[in-house]
């Protein structure tokens, strides 16, 4: 079991459950569009949420942000310590840092002294597209061993000033980089790790990268805390993450959809059928599952083991409910007789 810390009250390791992490793309400098996607976020299942904080004008809009803001907020530095200073002082419930990169070791300690005033977590953030330079000639290129060194570095460098309420992240566009990684820095290691792949590019790669390297780890038994890294809108994100850790078996709150791929047996648009299902219930937190059949080969089988279910037949289908058929209706009207029962469940 790793290390807890606690972010704004929420538990990150130390067996408490995977937290959802997501970050805004407004400008921190916008308050009132910052405070707009966290309420988004929020909604959507959001815990805990990063804001880029470049310069002191970024650092006081975080400060606003900080006095309305739902959810535990994570200030992202890069290079001046003094802004992270700024941030802590500002509300921040965590600091994102490289250690390594804001300076002498003074500077560190002035980080580290704020913090630990304010009994503020840092999470040490690793990516393989920032290595420094020495890493990078000793070992090549961004490799999994370059990432768990530089991590270690930095862990070191907070541990000289005896700082362990430490999160730690490592970071690669390289799935299989980034699960060696972390399964390498957790074999020597007990911080609490942050995982996800960064930089997947377009939303379909991105959803497959995520959920083959955080899904990886989850079955590991690796990762406190998660974030789906998309080119789209951050609550999307949030969306992924909780389907990926209902899949590892992690998240027992929501909706898990079953349907079948189709073929030349279907008689209904179950195609069209299970997209408006999947959007109907996509913020149910009802832990149940729904089955959406097309023919009666598996469709029956299936529905009648899911909680709720629907097997398509040519033109009409069958509502099952709890293993048995409760109703027989044409095509068009089982949607909202499905969403009705489900609405009663």
């Amino acid at each position: 079991m790793t290390r807890q810390i606690i972010v704004g009250g929420v538990p990150i390791g130390g067996g408490a459950p995977v937290a959802i992490q997501s970050m805004l793309n407004t400008r921190t400098t916008d308050v009132a569009a910052s405070l707009e996607q966290i309420r988004k976020l929020h909604t959507a299942g959001c815990q805990i949420v990063r804001l880029a904080v470049q310069n002191m004008e970024a650092a006081r809009g975080f400060a606003e942000i900080a006095k309305e803001s739902p959810l535990p907020l994570v200030a992202d530095i890069h290079f001046d310590y003094k802004l992270a200073i700024a941030a802590a002082e500002g509300g921040a419930s965590k600091i994102r840092i490289n250690p390594g990169n804001i300076g002498g070791e003074d500077r560190v300690k002035a980080v580290v002294d704020v913090c630990k005033a304010r009994s503020i977590p840092i999470r040490i953030g690793v990516n393989g597209g920032s290595l420094d330079k020495k890493l990078l000639e000793k070992y090549g290129h961004p490799t999994a061993e370059a990432l768990v060194e530089s991590a270690f570095e930095h862990i070191a460098l907070l541990e000289k000033y005896d700082f362990y309420d430490t999160c730690v992240s490592m970071k690669s566009s390289t799935v299989p980089t980034m699960v060696e990684a972390c399964r390498l820095f957790r074999s020597k290691c007990d911080y609490p790790l942050h995982i996800g792949v960064t930089e997947t590019g377009p939303v379909k790669q991105g959803l497959i990268k995520s959920a083959m390297g955080i899904g990886a780890l989850l079955l590991d038994g690796i990762g406190d805390t998660i974030r789906v890294s998309l080119t789209d809108d951050p609550v999307e994100e949030v969306y992924a993450a909780k389907d990926i850790l209902k899949a590892a078996g992690l998240r027992k709150e929501g909706v898990n959809i079953i349907s079948c791929p189709t073929c030349g047996r279907t008689r209904i648009d179950l195609i069209g059928l299970v997209n408006q299902v999947d959007q109907a219930l996509k913020d149910c937190e009802k832990p149940i599952t729904v089955a959406v059949m097309g023919c009666v080969v598996n469709g029956p089988g299936e529905a009648r083991e899911a909680d709720i279910g629907i097997a398509g037949g040519d033109g009409w289908g069958m509502i099952f409910e709890k293993g048995e058929q409760v109703d027989k209706l044409p095509y068009d009207e089982l949607l909202s007789a499905l969403l009705a029962r489900i609405e009663k469940m």
